[in-house]
């Protein structure tokens, strides 16, 4: 047969996609062409409460799927890039990966586990079309499970359940099955949500089954079984609509500046094309041209040419818009409908460093380099606000819990900055005429011989009320209704209660009437009277009037917070004065100085022990506690005006 040869005039990169595509690896080309349009498209997200096993199971899927090369190094929870993540154990930041099964491109997005971190939750579920509800088989559903679960059903997502770590010793899957029936019919699940399909799991083991007893060989029933119940993103009947997007997440870079992801619900976005941004109330932002679309491929992203309704990608190019706005083509002038941001909880101030130590450590100490810090992270954590205060040296920032804070300012001594810290304050509300205040659901399983105390605890002075209370197998699961102001600096308390051994979990519950005065800190605290070295003799005399937050030879400065007072009272102490030498007293005479092992306060303990006259000065290698004013007679003169 003689053809012409303009038949085979094909661009060069056609004839490497007809070359993948009969191989079946179009979707790891290295040149960032469009992958094949039969491939099947799913989305789902992983939900869990903190440890019950999210990112290592993501881990096993990637390796499982072949994400990872055979000969390829890879870390322990690789999703969790951040140090901080590595090193507490928790997922901060929800993340994206890609995997390939059966001919069949699965986007994952593992989510964070905490409250704290909510609002990524909720806006994440928006982008996908199932989820893997993830359930340890010994602890049951938890109160973060409860808080994932309901906005996924709300959603009308038709949830997987896993019930992980089935291979624990306490594990008890049966009831953890039979718990999770009652979390769904508690939040109101459809008939379609309540005939959920569940499995059984060790994702630490790399195995999932459908039975209990099963071979326990991989996470392949795992795999087929989101397939076959998550549905394929009904956006791809959409495609041939005008262009838009809903803003879910957004991140920076360095070269490309702001960078916002989410799924395109509508037609097909090309690199180069002018779109614009649309506020939830329908305003125009911005209009702006796209210079790069990049999707989740395994742990990384790579650049394409062109995303599709159903893709989730990534786009570069904007300089204002943000999370929840819609991306769209010109003539679209309706927004996509957005979760809304949930408001801010809890406030914190942050300021300049102006102890006599300040400088020593950092070299960010300036209010206006502070500023532009947090002005940034609230533009990529919209779960932040900050305002100025009237002075202009210190910034108000408003979050949703202290983990979420105090995260933040770990991140910010890391880079270099001198920071001083107030104790963190509960946002009141002011509903028709009624102060309101934030209410907690606390979870807490304590040993039986523990929970009076605890219970006494809550319902007393924080002025919670008792929910539930129920026991087995030698151990109490307490759920109460908190204040948010009567849980401010109680998990310390908390594990001096139960010696360690107890677990508490807490989730924004509701807003309600204000409860009146709660009581703070008991405990005096003992201020140093003088600056310079602490001495161990001068400490060793002090040891009967409390315990102590620094060790022998820290520098100290006049109204630095040095331990505890053994009663309700602050007061003034020495530690630098030493023992007087005389030629009767030789320095060998007398005993051996022992001290007690000092209290060594973190972050997170050192901001919610401090009362509302004490700050926290943070530096990148201390955290020392003070009093707000240093001076003896400016604390007086403070505390007679009620200030």
């Amino acid at each position: 047969m003689q053809l012409h040869k303009q038949q085979f005039h094909w661009p060069i990169h056609q004839f490497r996609l007809a070359f993948w595509s009969f191989k079946g690896y179009a979707a790891r080309n290295p040149y960032g062409l469009k992958e094949r349009p039969s491939m099947d498209l799913r989305n789902i997200a992983i939900i869990a409460h903190v440890d019950h096993g999210k990112t290592t199971l993501v881990d096993e899927l990637l390796k499982q799927s072949g994400t990872y090369r055979t000969n390829q190094a890879t870390t322990e929870r690789a999703m969790d890039s951040n140090d901080l993540e590595r090193e507490r154990g928790i997922t901060i930041l929800a993340k994206a990966t890609s995997v390939e099964w059966k001919g069949h491109r699965i986007n994952i997005i593992d989510t964070p586990g905490h409250a704290d971190f909510g609002g990524e939750v909720e806006r994440i579920l928006s982008m996908v079309d199932g989820v893997v509800l993830l359930v340890d088989a010994a602890e049951g559903p938890m109160p973060q499970t409860k808080f994932v679960t309901s906005k996924a059903l709300a959603l009308g997502l038709r949830p997987i359940v896993v019930l992980n770590k089935v291979d624990k010793p306490d594990a008890e899957p049966d009831r953890a099955l039979d718990e999770c029936f009652d979390l769904f019919g508690s939040l109101d699940a459809n008939d379609d949500q309540l005939d959920f399909p569940h499995l059984y799991a060790s994702g630490r083991s790399g195995w999932c089954d459908n039975e209990l007893d099963g071979p326990r060989k991989d996470l392949s029933a795992l795999f087929d079984l989101v397939i076959n119940h998550v549905p394929a993103p009904k956006q791809l009947k959409q495609r041939d609509e005008a262009f838009s997007m809903l803003a879910t997440t957004l991140g920076a870079d360095p070269f490309l500046g702001r960078i916002l992801t989410g799924r395109v619900e509508t037609g097909t976005l090309k690199t180069g094309a002018t779109v614009q941004a649309l506020t939830r109330n329908g305003q125009k932002i911005e209009q702006f041209q796209i210079k790069k679309i990049q999707a989740f491929r395994g742990l990384g992203m790579q650049d394409i040419e062109e995303a599709v309704a159903g893709d989730i990608v990534s786009v570069a190019g904007m300089s204002k818009a943000t999370v929840s706005d819609t991306l769209c083509a010109l003539e679209i002038e309706k927004p996509l409908e957005a979760q809304p941001i949930d408001p801010p909880t809890i406030t914190v101030t942050f300021g300049i460093n102006d102890s006599p130590l300040a400088g020593r450590d950092g070299k960010k100490v300036q209010s206006r380099i502070i500023r532009d810090r947090l002005m940034k992270e609230a533009e990529v954590n919209v779960a932040i606000k900050v305002t100025d205060s009237a002075g202009g040296d210190s910034f108000e920032v408003a979050g949703r819990g202290e983990l979420q804070m105090g995260v933040l300012i770990e991140n910010m001594r890391r880079e270099g900055f001198e920071l001083s810290i107030s104790r963190p304050q509960v946002l009141i509300r002011n509903i028709d005429g009624v102060k309101m205040e934030p209410i907690e659901e606390v979870t807490i399983d304590v040993d039986d011989e523990y929970s009076g105390a605890v219970i006494e605890k809550l319902t007393g002075a924080r002025k919670g009320d008792l929910a539930e209370m129920r026991q087995q197998n030698g151990k109490t699961r307490i759920i109460a209704n908190v204040p948010s102001r009567g849980l401010i600096g109680y998990h310390g308390e908390f594990l001096t209660d139960t010696r360690g051994t107890g677990v508490l979990n807490r989730v924004f519950l509701e807003w309600a009437p204000h409860k009146g005065h709660i009581p703070g800190r008991r405990a005096g605290v003992l201020i140093s009277m003088d600056a310079g070295k602490a001495v161990s003799y001068a400490m060793w005399k002090l040891e009967d009037r409390g315990f102590f937050f620094i060790s022998p030879q820290e520098d100290v400065y006049q109204g630095m917070i040095i331990g505890q007072h053994s009663r309700e009272n602050d007061l003034e102490v020495n530690p630098l004065k030493g023992k007087q030498l005389t030629n009767v007293r030789a320095s060998g005479t007398d005993e051996a100085v022992k001290l007690t092992t000092p209290v060594k306060l973190s972050l997170e303990q050192a901001i919610a022990y401090i009362d509302d006259d004490e700050l926290v000065e943070v530096t990148p290698n201390a955290i020392r506690l003070r009093k707000r004013f240093l001076d003896p007679v400016d604390r007086k003169r403070q505390g007679k005006s009620g200030k």
